[in-house]
């Protein structure tokens, strides 16, 4: 017993240290892209792929029929602004360069809306065209310029349409139209060909997300930033900078979908769900990546018109939101192996929270109820540490009589715990069942956006942050000390002893930089610990079982 609870202590270091270099791998709080600096789109050079003379796009060597990237020339620009975001779309090809989301301030009380896409330690946009024997956006010339009727829109009511429009030499008419509804981060894309001519037109759709590699940082200020495709087999696969680099993928699927993901946000093309798509990769020159669905190629017989539609998704990783546009689409917001515990957890704060009203109180909540559903397991934990501390002068008698004779010790061993009806492992299993639940929730305080820049009160004003004082950690280590204390310890040798007295010291010393909500949820959970183990060692010492020395 004493080597398991050692092991197990080990376990648990690990397990902490192991959780805090994943955190701070992918999910640093520091946001390194969101301490860009605003810069202008527009008056930047591009630098994705090979460009003519004069500016205009030559396409990838690759795919001579997919543009990589916007070419410079004078262009105009179309702001849009909705209850949601800013956007701003470049005449030049009709593509998304700029979004900031007014509801998630950069900073904690800022007025700076959060840039999601634009220039930002690079280029991070969303392009869209049409390619084929007729696309406008193959045309070696360069990209079409479209024009619209303002510079400038406003939503006012449920929806906004922006149309863009562009007529070919033969005169074949494109209206390239962004839909923008009240309340909605999803972005309608809708092509209408107006084939006005005697002949057949053919046209392909495009959709993809650009974006400069980002580079590694230090091991405080690391952030995971990378592609996500889903397919029908495959629902959810991250697919890194470091993965297009060794291998471009190639996928012919039915539906599916492309997004970027990073810390609490994402977008994301959704496709005609029906068709066959083929989804891509490339890696350009001048250190950026692409990832994209091609559609099917549509033709447009001489004197009709025809609609080709997507959908774009930018903002935050709002799972419903994300699941109402595709089935698989909110496993962006990546609980890790886990999900099937933190999706349910996540849930249920989130009901907390709407009858409480802060989140730091929805995480003692929380608490709470998981610490009373694992009672049970609690009791058992330690009525089972008590006897196991009762039987230790028998146990040192049995080490005296059968002194270096370790098998019949053993017999004797296992022969005492079945007559006293012990489970040595009974201290550590149920233990170890609690572990699954504070991985789940360490995803949860991660991923969910809602507990971004949450306040609890006093100094914590960002649950998803560090203690910035780090007073929680520090009252969670004298927690720990305290249930040390209560606890009936069975080790007896000096060096476990010496290390389980430096626990406290370490678990503090990991959680330092664990997000606070965190902190707090575990720190209540040796609160409640502490109160359980007290009534559980009262009712013990009722039944006459000797509970310490």
């Amino acid at each position: 017993m004493e080597s398991q609870r050692t092991f197990l202590f080990i376990g648990l270091i690990l397990v902490s240290f192991l959780l805090f270099q994943e955190w701070n791998n992918d999910y640093n709080p520091s946001q390194q892209i969101e301490q860009s600096a605003n810069k202008n789109q527009v008056n930047n050079q591009s630098n994705g792929t090979n460009q003519s003379n004069d500016g205009n796009f030559v396409p990838s060597s690759s795919d001579d029929s997919i543009p990589s990237q916007i070419a410079q020339v004078s262009r105009s620009v179309i702001s849009i602004e909705t209850d949601v975001f800013t956007v701003k779309i470049d005449s030049k090809g009709g593509d998304i360069i700029e979004a900031n989301l007014l509801a998630y301030p950069t900073v904690q009380h800022g007025d700076t809306a959060y840039k999601l896409l634009g220039e930002i330690d690079g280029q991070y946009f969303s392009q869209s065209g049409l390619i084929g024997n007729s696309g406008p956006d193959a045309n070696p010339k360069g990209r079409p310029v479209y024009t619209s009727e303002q510079t400038a829109y406003v939503l006012n009511g449920d929806e906004l349409r922006v149309p863009l429009s562009f007529t070919d030499e033969n005169g074949v008419k494109f209206v390239k139209t962004y839909i923008f509804k009240k309340g909605q981060y999803d972005v309608g894309l809708e092509y209408k060909v107006n084939n006005n001519t005697s002949e057949n037109v053919s046209v392909q759709l495009y959709t993809q997300v650009k974006h400069t590699v980002a580079e590694k940082g230090s091991l405080t200020d690391q952030n995971y930033l990378g592609f996500a495709y889903g397919t029908a087999e495959d629902k959810y696969n991250k697919y890194d900078f470091s993965d297009i680099e060794e291998n471009n993928i190639n996928i012919n699927e039915t539906g599916g979908y492309i997004s970027f993901i990073q810390h609490y946000f994402v977008s994301a093309w959704v496709p005609n769900q029906d068709e066959q798509n083929n989804i891509y990769t490339r890696m350009l020159s001048g250190n950026a990546a692409i990832m994209g669905i091609k559609g099917p190629q549509v033709n447009v017989p001489a004197n009709t018109n025809h609609a080709i539609t997507s959908t774009f998704y930018m903002g935050p990783k709002d799972s419903e939101a994300l699941e109402a546009l595709h089935e698989d689409l909110d496993l962006t917001v990546d609980y890790g192996i886990l999900f099937f515990i933190s999706q349910p957890l996540f849930t249920l704060l989130k009901w907390l929270f709407s009858i409480l009203g802060n989140w730091g109180f929805a995480i003692i909540a929380i608490t709470i109820i998981v610490k009373t559903l694992l009672y049970p397991l609690t009791k058992a934990q330690y009525t089972s540490m008590a006897k196991m501390r009762n039987l230790q002068p028998k146990i040192a008698a049995m080490k005296e009589k059968y002194g270096e004779d370790k098998q019949k010790f053993g017999q004797a061993m296992m022969e005492m715990y079945k007559k006293e009806k012990v489970n040595p492992a009974g201290g550590c299993f149920p233990l170890l069942l609690q572990m699954p639940i504070f991985l789940a929730l360490f995803y949860v305080f991660l991923e969910s956006v809602e507990l971004r820049h949450a306040e609890f009160g006093l100094w914590l004003t960002d649950l998803s942050a560090m203690d910035p004082y780090f007073i929680l950690p520090v009252l969670f280590g004298v927690s720990m000390f305290v249930t040390q204390k209560l606890q009936p310890m069975t080790a007896t040798d000096p060096m476990q002893q010496k290390m389980m007295m430096w626990m406290p010291v370490i678990f503090s010393v990991f959680f330092l930089w664990f997000p606070s909500g965190l902190v707090l949820y575990w720190l209540v959970s040796n609160v409640i610990s502490i109160i359980q183990m007290l009534i559980i060692y009262k009712g013990m010492e009722k039944k006459g079982i000797k509970v310490k020395s």
